[in-house]
């Protein structure tokens, strides 16, 4: 009997231990998502440029990011664009190596805002997987700017840290030139957060 089910006026102890039960693994579940759901959506806010809150200057960025990984993580562009631009790394300590580089890069990136859609998340019990589309503006110190469209399959661990990204898969869908002065104001700084 599923807990939707309960129609009778008088559902004996075990129905409703049952019913309870399902209720629970239902809950878990949903927290589970709700966990991964905010877990990506951090590391997409520390991915962002300019950093929406100030620095934590005892976690640089770059640290901050690899803490959402496991011990043990993959982070990896997939095909010949991302495979070739990105690579693979392994472990949470190359992970902050390569998003070190990616935020001392030159031209420095000045802009960069994920935007993310086509959630899908497939939580089990002590693992998941979800896939998602997303799109990104870029714009560099020298005025080069561009639009990339990836599509993301991330797996993720539960562990004694909370959810974790486990392994991390990215692959190019599109790489486009965006028109010259098509952004002409750009924020510098939230005014949204870190003021208090």
């Amino acid at each position: 009997m599923a807990a939707s089910d309960l129609s009778s006026p008088d559902p004996t102890a075990a129905e409703l231990a049952h019913a309870l039960a399902e209720l629970r693994a239902e809950v878990a579940l949903l927290r589970s998502e709700a966990d991964i759901r905010r877990l990506v959506g951090r590391y997409m806010f520390l991915c962002d440029a300019p950093l929406p809150e100030p620095e934590n200057a005892a976690l640089p960025r770059h640290e901050a990011i690899a803490t959402l990984f496991t011990e043990d993580a993959i982070w990896e562009g997939v095909g010949s664009a991302h495979g070739a631009q990105f690579g693979r790394k392994q472990g949470r300590g190359e992970i902050a190596a390569h998003f070190a580089d990616f935020f001392g890069g030159t031209p420095r990136q000045v802009f960069n805002t994920h935007y993310l859609c086509s959630e899908q998340i497939i939580p089990a019990s002590d693992t998941a997987e979800g896939r998602w589309v997303q799109m990104q503006p870029w714009i560099f110190a020298d005025g080069s700017t561009l639009v990339r469209s990836s599509r993301l399959q991330i797996r993720f661990r539960r562990t004694g840290e909370g959810w974790r990204i486990s392994h991390y898969r990215t692959e190019n869908l599109f790489v486009a030139p965006l028109p010259e002065n098509w952004a002409p104001t750009l924020i510098e700084r939230s005014n949204l957060i870190g003021d208090g």
